[in-house]
């Protein structure tokens, strides 16, 4: 299969999710960083009743939290970003890959049609799927584009 027709093709919950770390808009800032080293976590989804409601990402531990100064035990939906954009688990690779990409997210929440959480898709999943399904494309790729590859060196 082509790369194009796979991306096409092929949906978002064939993407790995990463481990989910859940939390209340009422938690600490504090306690939701602590989950996500923990549970070696990127991200945390905040939710109410099983609703998403917002994201906290390591990136928003750099530019709010830390930048702005912000008490460790103020709420996190103090820092959050409400109503991230999502992707439904219908939606084509190719899409994942354009919503991160215009975005410049590295995580994005895989919801259903009533806002429950399904779980989290991250770039390294986009970035394993690519290798294993187009490993030969990926592997021998070199390291600029438009480098042409050498004679072999070595042994």
């Amino acid at each position: 299969m082509k790369l194009l027709q796979a991306l096409a093709q092929d949906r978002a919950e064939d993407l790995a999710f990463c481990p989910l770390v859940e939390s209340s808009p009422q938690e600490t800032i504090s306690v939701v960083i602590g989950r996500m080293r923990d549970r070696r976590c990127g991200c945390a989804l905040v939710t109410e009743a099983g609703k998403l409601r917002g994201i906290f990402t390591e990136r928003d531990v750099l530019t709010r939290v830390l930048a702005k100064e912000f008490s460790q035990t103020e709420p996190i939906s103090a820092v959050m970003t409400p109503d991230p954009v999502t992707l439904t688990p219908q939606d084509p690779v190719a899409e994942v890959i354009r919503r991160m990409h215009a975005g410049g997210y590295r995580h994005l929440p895989v919801i259903d049609s009533e806002r429950n959480v399904l779980g989290v898709v991250s770039v390294k999943a986009v970035v394993c799927y690519l290798v294993e399904h187009f490993p030969a494309a990926v592997y021998n790729l070199p390291p600029d584009p438009a480098q042409r590859q050498s004679a072999r060196e070595g042994a």
